[in-house]
Parts: C-alpha cells; structure tokens; sequence
C-alpha cells in the first residue's frame, strides 16, 4: 500500500466532506433510496443497500436519515427515475479518474462532467478507459491508539474478513472485498475503535505524483467541482496528493 498517498487521499477528501456535511448526506440519502427502490428494503440481501448504509454510517450520518432514506426508497421517489451512471476520463498529466453519478438526466449529467474534465485540463473518456487501472474494495483507516495494538487489530481484522492488513506512521488500512466491508467495519467499530475512513472504494493499483504546482491546483479545482455536483455520488483517481501539513 502506498501508505502516505492514501492518508493524504482520504485527509483532502474527508476534509472536503466534512465542509459540505449536508451535501454529503443528501446525496448517500439518495444512493440509499435507489438502492432501496431497486432491490428491497432488506440490508441482508440487497448489497447495494448494505454498502449504501455502512458508506452513511462512516459519514457519521444520523439514523433517522436513514430510516427516512429507506422510507422513501419504499415509497415514491417522487416520480423522479434515476440511474447510476459511471463516466472515466483523464486529468492533468494523464490522471486516471472515475466519477460515479446517480441522476435522472443523463444529458444533463453528461455535460457537466465533461465541462468538468475540459474546464480543468483533463477530458473525458471511453468506457473502461481507466478503470482497468482500480480495484473495487473497502478501506478502512484507523489511526494508532494506546488502546489496541497493531498485533490485536490485526488479528480482529483477519477474524472478520479482511484480506490486507497494512500499517505505516499514520496508522492502519484494513481492507476487505465489497461483501465482507460492513462486517469488517461493524467489527472495528464493536471494538470501541472509530475509524478515520471507512468506505467502499475504486482504488489504484497504480499512482501517480502532480510535480507541477499549477497542475496541481488545476487537479484539485477539478475534484472540487466534481463533489459541488449534486449528480456526482464519488469521485476516485491515482494522483498522489501532497499532505495538507506539508503545504
């Protein structure tokens, strides 16, 4: 694992989220609701659902949001018929990148993400163009804590599933297959231990650093503009990001 890339993935984006709570909520609201309208109300057996909710509960998001995500997936989604959508393209300096959308104009959607790409030097491309370059599984972050030790958080992570444990100066990353990610996160957090991240991820098996700065803040005025998108569900790239304590 590229342990210091991938902490400073996850600190830019949470960051991200965290300044746009509400957003974030109405937008795995939604993702809960279509998955709801489309396989059942039951975690047990609809998956997409069961990612959905551990994806919200990672987010911190209240159960009652929730509840009344299902409720209204059971019900009407107000006429309204959405669909997932996934677009790839390229960033500056040949960046990989995945943008995952739910949205009930596809046109609309379409356009947006390609005035995205071209606003910030990048461009959109084929289907499949990039995504051979990611893995779908889920991560879990944890930073290192006096109240379990790497050997006992290993162990609990391998017991429930995990199928990579690693660990470097910021801490842990357990990751498990898509199936298995809400026993995993379920586990960590029986243990009284708070994940820093915890989500269901297309992740690089590739990385590449932005050396130029002004490709860079191109970059990342790109990914901002992506989470602004109320079609835009996630946004996932093989750019090594600079930690923000480094600035």
């Amino acid at each position: 694992m590229a342990g210091h890339s991938k902490w400073a993935n996850i600190k830019h984006k949470k960051g991200r989220q965290d300044a746009i709570k509400g957003k974030v909520y109405t937008k795995i609201g939604k993702l809960i609701s279509v998955a709801v309208k489309e396989g059942g109300p039951d975690p047990g057996t609809n998956m997409r659902l069961k990612e959905a909710i551990a994806k919200a509960k990672a987010n911190n998001m209240p159960n009652d949001n929730i509840d009344r995500a299902i409720k209204k997936g059971v019900g009407e989604l107000g006429g309204r018929q959405f669909e997932n959508i996934t677009y790839e393209g390229y960033g500056v300096g040949g960046i990989a990148v995945i943008v995952e959308t739910l949205t009930d104009n596809k046109n609309r959607t379409a356009g947006d993400v390609r005035y995205i790409f071209d606003k910030n030097g990048g461009n959109l491309g084929t289907s499949g163009c990039v995504s051979y370059l990611f893995n779908r599984q889920g991560v879990i972050l944890v930073s290192p804590s006096p109240d379990i030790s790497e050997d006992a958080l290993m162990e609990l992570a391998l017991d429930a599933g995990a199928s990579d444990f690693d660990s470097d100066e910021e801490g842990y990353a357990l990751t498990a297959e898509p199936e298995l990610f809400s026993d995993l996160l379920a586990a960590v957090e029986n243990a009284g231990i708070k994940p820093v991240s915890a989500e269901i991820a297309m992740n690089p098996t590739t990385e590449t650093a932005i050396e130029d700065p002004e490709q860079l803040k191109k970059f990342l005025k790109m990914l901002d503009m992506f989470d602004d998108n109320d079609d835009v569900n996630d946004v996932y790239h093989n750019a090594i990001l600079p930690d923000e304590d480094e600035d």
